[in-house]
């Protein structure tokens, strides 16, 4: 430093050094500590709260998820068995069409294969329209069950 900005920052400090030497001496009261520390004690607290309450939710989401997929892939299954079924059945009704040595034998098999079909559709219908009524049954609980969690704090 030169000269003149030595005797300026010199200048300086001896116009604060009442200020400075009151905050080196001054302390921080007892109640004050105590606030703070109880503050940040609360904060922590609240902190904690958030996360298990956020962990729940996670949670609530990560089985709906789980559950979503199973079925998913539970249908799949399921959809991916009726068409082999159904095309098995097909194969059988040409082999018995192919074996009818008259008009009206292969008349009646076509029928029989005909009226098979339609149960086995029928069937199917009425299985996935329980399945699918059991679904939003069971989505329906677990969505209200996962609000509740959720909710509750």
């Amino acid at each position: 430093m030169t000269t003149e900005t030595s005797f300026m920052f010199d200048s300086f400090k001896q116009a604060f050094a009442p200020v400075t030497d009151a905050l080196k001496s001054a302390n921080v009261p007892e109640g004050a500590r105590e606030f703070v520390k109880q503050t940040v004690s609360t904060a922590r607290e609240r902190a904690a709260g958030a996360f298990a309450e956020s962990e729940k939710v996670s949670a609530a989401i990560e089985t709906a998820v789980v559950g979503g997929v199973s079925e998913a892939a539970k249908l799949g299954r399921t959809v991916s068995q009726a068409i082999h079924e159904d095309a098995e059945a097909f194969l059988d009704g040409i082999g018995r069409l192919a074996a009818a040595t008259s008009f009206s034998e292969a008349l009646q098999i076509q029928g029989e294969l005909v009226r098979s079909r339609s149960e086995a559709a029928l069937s199917r219908a009425k299985s996935a329209s329980d399945y699918v009524g059991k679904l939003v049954t069971e989505g329906a609980k677990t969505m209200q069950d996962n609000f509740a969690k959720a909710t509750a704090v």
